[in-house]
């Protein structure tokens, strides 16, 4: 029979509540704020009432270590899943402040009223109602008589019978007698095996990945300081996206406002851009990638339980050192001139607004790049290209988007085994050979997706290369991007449809060129054979109609840049089909030439 590497028992919430006071359960605030609204918490109590299953509850066992006098620590338990439960009755019942969504210190207030038993969210119109009690944590509290509580509530409810509210109250506080199931994973497990027990079990089928678990032991270590180190983590990340935050922290949180985190991370209170907004993943996975060559994040779990991989033992020496290294890893990621220079050579690549960039872990790496060249001493100069080329080729090539911790584990390894510039040369001629430029990216282009990664390079490369908008002559692709712009259709979008063709077939990104909204209003629906023959007209002294472009050869060079091909001015309909395939090949090209200025 196969070892049963799990235990299933069904302690009491009270009990639950005592192994949490003594820290003999950690809830390491893996989801961190509470985001349960009031209301969720009255319906858990209600079930718990009735008698009714309010789930299992998951807790991991950390594993013994081995102390520096040869001794063992016996392993806390990480509440891993049931923490938004637990934290809901603590707060109920025993009064207990959380933090909310905003980070801001408040409490759950659940009244209750024992005539008919129900529950509701306080309130200041429930807490004018004698017949409620507004706050339940009363009740639980050890200062309380309830046979007081009783005679007082009776006394202000006439025509109300003792005996009734007072096993209506009995049966309240009863409630933390109930069983709840503790499913208690061992220690040995790794991290793939915990999280398919996780998704298997848990009702909402929601699974926890790897930077999940590495935020559970971080934050539970107290001894190396996790605990500041975990908000260091998640603070950040809130600021990149909402700058204000910073202010509410400072309010909330003055332990941390003192920390040296806060202090480093301060900048980010007047920073809006957004191009890089990383969640707590992201920062985890550059943190760590970058400091200890390693690309799996189940590998930082292990190092941070303190894991020897050669000896296979768990050692307090490396639970010390990691925790060590990842705050090196943490404060290089959110140093101010590091964070904004790499911003800068992402910019300099052309991509000049978020939305063009569909590849989050492509982004990871390249600042993993960056930091790891920083730390090699590589030239500025050298790391500016080594990064713009890396990213703008992990983008092409996809190369994240399959199994992205395994190809980052490889990269990284590589980079240091060989050097980035053996690596990186060895890399590209693989992956962008003449076959991929000629044939794959062409095909690679044949879609309708707007948000193909193909045809975000090529608007960054259009960017980078200074290219005017789709007739226009002194706006660039550039100040559209940034500002405001249309995608305009080079055979018009209702042209198309009025003449039978299908979504696919119009929307194909080829078909795709960004211009001034005042052109593309002023070309509407004419076919390309029409308003191109009034562009040339526009060029040879004719009324001007679609921008200020009054020269042939300047009309050729910006339709060149848009890699519109020669033609056109002759095509309808039934052109399409080849003006897509030219298209595709100019636009590759096109592509190519930038990729060679990185």
């Amino acid at each position: 029979m196969p070892t049963q590497r799990y235990s299933v028992t069904q302690p009491p919430i009270e009990t639950l509540f005592t192994w949490i006071n003594s820290e003999e359960i950690a809830i390491p605030e893996i989801q961190r704020p509470f985001v349960w609204d009031a209301s969720k918490v009255r319906n858990l109590l209600d079930s718990l009432l009735h008698g009714f299953p309010v789930g299992y509850l998951i807790a991991w066992r950390n594993p013994d270590v081995r102390l520096k006098d040869g001794s063992k620590s016996a392993g806390k338990r990480i509440l891993i899943d049931g923490q938004q439960r637990v934290t809901a009755l603590m707060a109920s019942l025993l009064g207990r402040e959380v933090v909310n969504k905003g980070y801001e210190t408040t409490r759950i207030t659940i009244a209750f009223q024992p005539a008919s038993e129900r529950f509701e969210v306080s309130n200041p119109a429930i807490a004018k109602d004698k017949s409620w009690i507004p706050d339940i944590s009363v009740i639980f509290s050890p200062k309380t008589s309830l046979f007081e509580l009783v005679n007082d509530y009776c006394r202000e409810n006439s025509g109300t019978r003792q005996d009734s509210i007072f096993r209506s109250l009995e049966k309240l506080k009863g409630i933390t007698s109930n069983q709840i199931g503790l499913i208690e994973l061992a220690s040995e497990l790794d991290i793939e095996t915990v999280t398919e027990i996780f998704i298997r079990v848990n009702s909402e089928g929601v699974p926890l990945g790897q930077a999940d678990f590495a935020m559970s032991k971080i934050a539970v270590n107290e001894t190396y300081g996790g605990n500041t180190l975990r908000k260091a983590i998640d603070y950040f990340c809130h600021l990149a996206v909402a700058p204000d935050f910073y202010g509410v922290i400072e309010k909330n949180d003055s332990t941390f406002a003192t920390s040296e985190f806060f202090q480093q991370m301060s900048w980010l209170r007047n920073e809006n851009d957004d191009l890089y907004d990383p969640s707590y993943t992201d920062m985890l996975r550059v943190a760590f990638t970058s400091e200890f060559r390693r690309g799996r994040l189940e590998d930082l779990v292990a190092l941070l339980s303190g894991r020897n991989f050669e000896t296979k033992q768990y050692e307090e020496a490396i639970v010390q050192d990691s925790f060590t290294r990842l705050k090196s890893g943490v404060t290089r990621f959110l140093n101010e001139t590091h964070f904004k220079r790499f911003i800068m050579i992402i910019r300099s690549a052309g991509f000049v607004d978020a939305s063009m960039v569909g590849s989050q872990n492509a982004l990871n790496f390249a600042y993993i790049l960056y930091l790891t060249l920083r730390e090699m001493k590589v030239p500025d100069a050298d790391i500016e290209r080594h990064v713009r080329r890396w990213f703008v080729m992990s983008i092409l090539t996809g190369r994240y988007s399959g199994s992205p911790e395994s190809t980052i584990d490889y990269d990284i390894r590589q980079i240091h085994s060989l050097g980035v510039a053996a690596y990186t040369d060895t890399l590209l001629r693989g992956e962008l050979s003449d076959a991929f430029w000629d044939a794959a990216l062409p095909q690679e282009l044949d879609t309708s997706a707007s948000a193909s990664p193909h045809f975000k390079v090529f608007l960054a490369a259009q960017v980078k290369l200074g290219d005017k908008g789709f007739v226009s002559k002194d706006i660039t692709v550039r100040e559209l991007i940034e500002v405001k712009s249309d995608v305009h259709h080079v055979f018009p979008k209702d042209f198309l449809k009025k003449n039978g063709l299908s979504r696919g077939q119009y929307n194909q990104v080829a078909n795709y060129a960004v211009t001034q909204s005042e052109i593309n209003i002023a070309i509407g629906n004419k076919e390309p054979r029409v308003y191109f023959g009034e562009l040339k007209e526009q060029c040879q002294g004719g009324k001007k109609r679609y921008g200020n472009i009054t020269d042939l050869d300047e009309l050729s060079a910006n339709l060149a840049m848009h890699g519109i091909p020669d033609g056109v001015d002759q095509m309808g309909t039934a052109d399409l089909p080849r003006f897509l395939a030219e298209r595709r090949k100019l636009m590759a090209k096109r592509i190519r030439k930038y990729f060679e200025t990185l």
